[in-house]
């Protein structure tokens, strides 16, 4: 198959599962109406149109219109490493003098509870959040919890990634891949796909992110036990993986060279100079993107500041020279890649993975028994209701 044919097939299947995606959220938005009360039929009278805020503004005037409203910011952000989001922080302080901005990383499967407690209590903590916990946003998006709000740039995002009200919008695509030490695995040797792993002389030598503490990973492995069966992983077991609580830290154990390869680590697709790990792609099987989704809430305290920074990250600024896909289809992939459509990662699949908790659950308990309970801290060291102190 020609390298046009295929990606000919990439985009078709693409756009199939996008039509299933957004059947899968129809039936979503149906099983909620029902467990509410409220009533779903033909005859029913149809909902007035929402009316989001479409920005048109500069991001100069979005800046005095936060300095204006206090010039603060709260942001809870998905992740597994602590003040991972640092370096962010400092250029939105640096592109936007006076701001004083927040970004706690926290696992999204801990945020995202910590916002729906504060939601009931009445006193919201943070402004914005942006997680990996794709369900939660069409559900708080049903509560009413969301500020219908449309940012600089938001025309630009894959319809995919973006609510059609405005509710949220994706901010980053996250690529979950193979992660070598190039130092330990010449890449011509490096193992690309599932079956890869399975090799003795990887034996002691792959370091793996528990399945059953992070959703993102738990919907890889359920992708290649549908394609290889449960004896994948009877024969996994057999590898002596070191098991460990979050991506991030699996990456680093592969860059400092304890373990030599990882497949439930993202990272840059274009490798940073003089840097001991480096992301590789599988020869044949699909591999794991998500858009990383934000959004701001309705009971922000500094709801300027929130729009301006929802406008920043959209800004082209910000989706260049990352090394990652942009959310934006106006924009240029990283050097040497294609368009993220162009491959086969199907980020609507992860979406409607995502909407079916209960099989989630069941999976969890399945992976359990196979690799034992999770050991370790939470791996950002965040605890309690309000982390920031409001």
């Amino acid at each position: 198959m020609d390298a046009l044919t295929q990606t000919k097939l990439s985009r078709r299947h693409f756009i199939q599962l996008t039509l299933a995606g957004s059947l899968a959220l129809q039936a979503s938005s149906h099983a909620f109406a029902q467990a509410t009360g409220s009533r779903v039929s033909e005859e029913a009278p149809l909902l007035p149109p929402l009316t989001p805020e479409v920005e048109t503004r500069t991001l100069d005037k979005l800046h005095k219109a936060a300095l204006a409203q206090g010039a603060d910011l709260i942001v809870y952000a998905g992740g597994d490493l602590p003040n991972a989001q640092a370096a962010v922080e400092q250029a939105f302080k640096t592109r936007f003098p006076g701001m004083n901005i927040r970004i706690l990383v926290d696992l999204s499967k801990y945020h995202d509870a910590r916002i729906d407690n504060q939601l009931a209590r009445g006193k919201l903590e943070c402004d914005v959040a942006h997680l990996q916990t794709l369900h939660d946003y069409d559900r708080w998006k049903a509560e009413g919890h969301l500020l219908l709000y449309k940012p600089l740039g938001w025309e630009h995002v894959y319809p995919d990634f973006r609510d059609p009200d405005g509710a949220y919008v994706a901010v980053n695509v996250f690529c979950f891949s193979n992660i070598i030490n190039t130092g330990l695995i010449p890449e011509a040797e490096a193992p690309r796909d599932a079956l890869d792993y399975l090799d003795p002389k990887w034996k002691e030598r792959i370091v793996l992110t528990y399945p059953h503490d992070d959703d993102a990973v738990l919907y890889q492995f359920d992708r290649i036990i549908s394609e290889r069966g449960w004896g994948y992983m009877d024969q996994l077991m057999t590898q002596d993986v070191q098991w460990i609580r979050g991506t991030v830290p699996a990456r680093l154990v592969v860059a400092k060279g304890d373990k030599a390869a990882t497949f439930t680590a993202s990272g840059p697709l274009t490798t940073p100079p003089g840097s001991p790990s480096k992301l590789i792609l599988p020869k044949n099987d699909s591999f794991l993107t998500w858009p990383q989704t934000g959004a701001i809430f309705k009971a922000a305290r500094h709801p300027a500041a929130a729009k301006l920074y929802m406008s920043w990250l959209l800004s082209k600024e910000m989706q260049e020279g990352r090394g990652l896909w942009p959310v934006r289809r106006d924009m240029s992939s990283p050097e040497g890649f294609g368009p993220v459509i162009n491959y086969p990662t199907y980020p609507v699949r992860f979406r409607a993975f995502m909407q079916d908790r209960a099989r989630i659950e069941r999976l969890k308990f399945q992976m359990e028994h196979y690799i034992g309970a999770i050991q370790g801290q939470n791996p950002t060291q965040v605890h309690g209701l309000y982390p920031v102190g409001r």
